[in-house]
C-alpha cells in the first residue's frame, strides 16, 4: 500500500547528471511505496517519474496548463490546473515532503513555498539557503531523510 506523497521539484530541462539523479530519486520513492508528486512536464520531473515507473511506482503530475496530453509519458494521474506557475503551490500542498533538485526560479518558488507552509525540504540541488532545508548527498539519503521527516510529523 502506498502511504506517502513525496514531491520532486527541479528544472524543466536539465543536464544528464541531474536527470540521472532525478531518475534515482524516483526509483527510491517507488521502492519506498510512496507516491511521486511533481509538475508533470520534462527535465527533472520526467526523469523522476521514469525512475518511479521503472520501479513500479505511482506518479502524479500537477500541470500548469489545461491539457492533460502536455504531461510526460510517465504520469499515471494528470491534474491540469490552468494556473500557470501558481500550480507550484499545489505541487507543494499535495506533497508530505519535498525533494529539491537543481532548478531555476520556478523551483525556487516551490522551495520557498514549502518552507513557508512548514513542509520539510530535502536539498539535493545545492541550494544555498543557510539551514533552510536538510542537505542530502544522493538519492538514497534524500528519500530516507524524506521518510524520516514524514514519520516524525505523523508521530
Amino acid at each position: 500500500m502506498f502511504k506517502h506523497y513525496i514531491g520532486v521539484i527541479g528544472a524543466g530541462s536539465c543536464s544528464q547528471a541531474v536527470s540521472d539523479l532525478a531518475y534515482s530519486v524516483g526509483k527510491k520513492i517507488a521502492e519506498s511505496n510512496s507516491y511521486l508528486v511533481c509538475g508533470g512536464l520534462g527535465g527533472v520531473m520526467q526523469a523522476a517519474a521514469r525512475g518511479a515507473k521503472d520501479s513500479g511506482g505511482i506518479t502524479i503530475g500537477i500541470l500548469p496548463g489545461r491539457v492533460r496530453s502536455d504531461s510526460n509519458e510517465f504520469m499515471d494521474i494528470v491534474i491540469p490546473t490552468g494556473l500557470g506557475e501558481a500550480r507550484n503551490t499545489i505541487v507543494v500542498n499535495a506533497s508530505d515532503v519535498i525533494v529539491a533538485l537543481p532548478g531555476e526560479f520556478g523551483t525556487l518558488s516551490e522551495f520557498a513555498f514549502a518552507l513557508k507552509v512548514g513542509k520539510p525540504v530535502i536539498n539535493l540541488g545545492r541550494w544555498d539557503l543557510e539551514n533552510a532545508a536538510i542537505r542530502a548527498d544522493d538519492a538514497e539519503e534524500a528519500v530516507r531523510l524524506a521518510l524520516q521527516k514524514i514519520n516524525h510529523r505523523i508521530t
